[in-house]
């Protein structure tokens, strides 16, 4: 694969033009291809297969001009202290803000609250549901308008007056303050680390390209494919975090090369040879594990994975085409100062930079240290982690709702009235779907249902049936007393389920429960029973795919164990921070509650690929030390030399990218960017540049121990690019001498 890559490098070098002309043009495509077509919608999150999957699959198709509303809103109103609802002036004045939102061309109907029954028991808070034609995206803003002038009008009157429902819906777009300080982080680490402003913005420049492309592909496939705005936030967070550090690993390695002595194009064709190489491996890993989200079976969480696959798919590509093409056009401006000095045009030879005399490096320094002091390092580390970890075990899975929301909204605001007029759990119904083989039936059965429901403790109203058209159908709605979320609502919910199976043993009719709230129940189990497969698919894959890269036993094993500890300390920072509220007003965050049920294994595939590019960045040259004759301890410091600054500055890079996901006002991306940042300083700077170099420090020459059995039968995929240096003479120097080496046919 090396010599593949060296032959794409050079390649890309000569023919810049063409290859930067060529991406351009995929920029263009994409603009257009963005512009262009229809707006996407964000879908209900669906869990085919579940209970309530398949209520809800029956209510469509036994309700079928019934059960698709478009968007729908509340308007809820409070009574000043001392007064209710019902007197006279603030029963005008509810009337009258309900009546100016019927007759829109938009609006269904808007429901009169005191004829709908929907005033509280004393009186103080009542509400009015508006039901709209089209979906919240399609709401139009004189639509909306009126919705706020009706709240603004009894408001005026003296009431209180919130808004809640799904007409407030938004997509949520990327481009805030929070992300352009991540980026302008990312910038000012570039700079430090490369001490260049042409070579800091290079990796900058194809990283937005990337992620332009990728963020107008996955535009103009949002109708046709059903992707929505947290995809393309997704593949933007991914796109942007990737693409610079894959930049970065091979421009930091051409820098080397032509240090060393080597002409421009034959410096590009070792950088994308030798970096390129682990850049291809390690957004492998990062496609492999998202593409493999699919295998939970959530359309929504399938989605997310092929848009982040995608992006990081297209990152690799930029960096193994476009970086080494900008390398030509950008010329000697790339390098650093000293470069520039050895490498001014005297003579046709290429010179080397003289190796920094001095001081070894604070990578040279902490190998070093960690050589001196192993098992101190290691057991401070792995029980530091441990620590961190512990929160975990008390992960709690759900969905977020308008309870969620900062308590400046309506919506949250909304949310809360109704809770207080009406009980906690009226913002969390749960449908009982009654289907009967025979309509003659419908009436006895749901008769015995709604009896067993009314006498169940946690149940604290049931409305009225409704039948189907064809009246073999019924629905019930059931007020649980607790709120959506809460641990009795769950119980509640499989309850019902197993205290009706009696009924439908006994009449032959399906009884299903279904709702929001038991959707999300569900959703939330099926994540938890599916978490433990896929991480044992997670780490099995990884383990593998180290074990043909690295030709050890142990190694993978090792990498494994500390993918573990990273992901295990990141899932406690989540449950501390938005389960307990721990440092959450530093966050930003308002509400505490469940942690996300999509997070954990979409956490676990995004950083599953993302510790193996530390790992494979650090370890390679490691490997590439030790197969040339350097001792074990020797080796991790020559790793440490000429990768460490580079590692280090690519993680704190991708933490920053992250972090600046967090300001966004939505609590899956601001769960996604929290729990990625925590999971990439955890794994980059404690598993990979303190238990590594321990665990490999102890182990000595075990560590890159096989089995001749192995060693015959696993491929040679070459990632440290050894057939590269049988082209081109090894120094013959030590480790901190840098000598010229004589570019493939130049003469």
């Amino acid at each position: 694969m090396a010599t593949f890559l060296y032959r794409i490098g050079r390649w890309s070098f000569r023919r810049r033009r063409l290859v930067i002309g060529l991406w351009l043009g995929a920029l263009v495509v994409a603009g257009i291809a963005a512009a262009t077509a229809p707006e996407g919608k964000d879908e209900d999150l669906a869990m085919p297969g579940t209970e309530s999957q398949k209520a809800f699959d029956l209510l469509d198709e036994r309700f079928p001009h019934g059960n698709s509303q478009g968007a729908e809103a509340r308007l809820v109103f409070q009574a000043p202290d001392g007064q209710k609802v019902t007197a006279g002036p603030n029963k005008a004045a509810v009337e009258d803000a309900v009546g100016s939102l019927e007759g829109g061309d938009q609006t269904a109907s808007a429901t009169d609250p005191y004829k709908a029954g929907a005033v509280s028991k004393d009186g103080t808070i009542a509400y009015s549901t508006i039901t709209y034609t089209a979906d919240a995206v399609d709401l139009s803003e004189p639509t909306k308008k009126v919705l706020d002038a009706a709240a603004s009008h009894a408001r005026d009157a003296g009431l209180t007056v919130e808004t809640g429902g799904s007409a407030l819906d938004s997509e949520v777009s990327p481009g805030g303050t929070t992300e352009l300080v991540g980026v302008v982080v990312a910038a000012v680490v570039l700079i430090v680390a490369l001490g260049s402003l042409v070579a800091a913005g290079l990796p900058l420049l194809t990283a937005f390209l990337g992620v332009a492309i990728a963020f107008g592909l996955v535009s103009a496939l949002a109708v046709p494919l059903g992707l929505s705005s947290t995809v393309a936030i997704l593949a933007l967070m991914l796109g942007l975090a990737v693409g610079i550090d894959y930049a970065l690993f091979i421009t930091s390695r051409f820098r080397e090369e032509r240090a060393r002595g080597s002409a421009p194009e034959e410096a590009a064709g070792l950088a994308v040879g030798t970096a390129g190489s682990a850049v291809v491996f390690a957004g492998a890993t990062v496609v492999i594990a998202l593409a493999g989200l699919g295998v939970v079976g959530i359309p929504e969480l399938t989605k997310m994975g092929l848009g982040g696959a995608g992006a990081v798919a297209l990152a690799v590509l930029v960096a193994l085409t476009l970086v080494p093409a900008l390398f030509g056009s950008f010329g000697r401006r790339i390098l650093s100062r000293a470069v520039r000095r050895a490498d001014r045009p005297r003579s046709r030879r290429p010179r080397p930079v003289p190796a920094a005399a001095g001081r070894p490096g604070l990578g040279t320094r902490w190998a070093r240290f960690v050589l001196r002091r192993p098992v101190t390092v290691l057991l401070v580390a792995g029980l530091g982690l441990g620590a961190v970890a512990v929160p975990a075990l008390s992960l709690d899975l759900g969905l977020p709702g308008d309870e969620s929301k900062p308590v400046q909204t309506t919506e949250r605001r909304a949310y809360d009235l109704l809770s207080e007029g009406f009980g906690p759990g009226f913002n969390g119904p749960l449908t009982v779907v009654v289907d009967t083989p025979n309509a003659a039936d419908t009436r006895a059965t749901t008769d015995l249902v709604v009896k067993d429901l009314r006498a169940m403790d946690g149940v604290a109203s049931v409305g009225d049936r409704v039948l189907s058209p064809a009246k073999d159908t019924a629905v019930l709605t059931a007020v649980p007393r607790d709120a959506p979320n809460s641990a009795a609502t769950k119980d509640l919910v499989h309850s019902i389920r197993g205290e009706v199976s009696g009924i439908e043993a006994g009449s032959g009719a399906r009884i299903l429960v279904t709702g929001t709230t038991a959707l999300n129940i569900d959703i939330s189990e099926a994540m938890s029973d599916a978490l433990i497969p896929y991480l044992t698919v997670v780490i099995g894959l990884a383990m593998l795919l180290l074990l043909v890269v690295f030709r050890s036993v142990l190694v993978p094993v090792k990498a494994a164990l500390g993918f573990l500890l990273s992901v295990g300390a990141a899932f406690g920072v989540l449950v501390a921070v938005f389960q307990w509220g721990w440092g959450a007003d530093l966050a930003g965050i308002e509400q505490t509650g469940p942690v996300m049920s999509l997070m954990p294994i979409l956490i676990i595939g995004i950083v599953f690929g993302l510790a193996m590019d530390y790992e494979v960045f650090l370890l390679t040259r490691m490997r590439e030390s030790y197969v040339r004759g350097a001792s074990p301890g020797e080796a991790i410091v020559s790793g440490f030399r000429h990768s460490g600054r580079v590692v280090a500055a690519a993680a704190i890079i991708m933490i920053s990218v992250f972090t600046g996901f967090i300001g966004i006002d939505s609590p899956t991306i601001q769960t996604m960017g929290a729990g990625l940042a925590s999971a990439v300083a955890f794994d980059a700077f404690v598993v990979r540049m303190a238990i590594a170099p321990a665990v490999l420090a102890l182990l000595g020459h075990r560590a890159w121990w096989l089995p001749r059995s192995l060693n015959r039968v696993l491929p040679n995929v070459d990632i440290e690019g050894e057939a590269l240096s049988r082209r081109v003479p090894a120094p013959a120097a030590g480790p901190d001498t840098a000598v010229p080496r004589l570019p493939v046919g130049w003469d």
